[in-house]
Order: C-alpha cells, then sequence, then structure tokens
C-alpha cells in the first residue's frame, strides 16, 4: 500500500519494525521501529525515554517524506 500511495506522487513513510517486509514491498522511505505490537513504544522505557523515542522518530519520519528519493531509503 505504502508503494502505491508513493507512485500516486504522495510521498509517505513507513515506519515498521519488520523492516525485511518493507524491503520486500518496494516501500522507497523507511523508517525503523521499534516495538512489535507498536513501532513507536518500547515499554521497557520510562515514560521520558519513551517521549523522547517518539521524538526522535517523528523527526526521521518527517525528513524522509520530505526527501525526494528513486530507490529504497532507510532513515
Amino acid at each position: 500500500m505504502v508503494k502505491e500511495i508513493d507512485r500516486a506522487g504522495f510521498p509517505i513513510v513507513h515506519v515498521t519494525n519488520l523492516v525485511s517486509v518493507s524491503k520486500v514491498t518496494g516501500a522507497n522511505r523507511i523508517v525503523p521501529g521499534y516495538g512489535l505490537v507498536s513501532p513507536f513504544s518500547d515499554p521497557l522505557l520510562t515514560a521520558e525515554e519513551q517521549k523522547a523515542m517518539q521524538k526522535s522518530l517523528v523527526e526521521r519520519a518527517l525528513k524522509a517524506v520530505s526527501t525526494d528519493v528513486t530507490e529504497q531509503t532507510f532513515f
């Protein structure tokens, strides 16, 4: 789905913990996430650490979505 949305002209980022699946399906902008259930959280971290981790992921995703790419790129 990510690849088709991108092909339609809408830049999109795939934040995922399943990077291998993202590679196989051809997503162009990939941001590796953390948790299996939720790529934006890690239950082993404190609330403050999670907030910092989430901020970092969002910043990487924003950089990815604003970058022109023609092939798979990891951010």
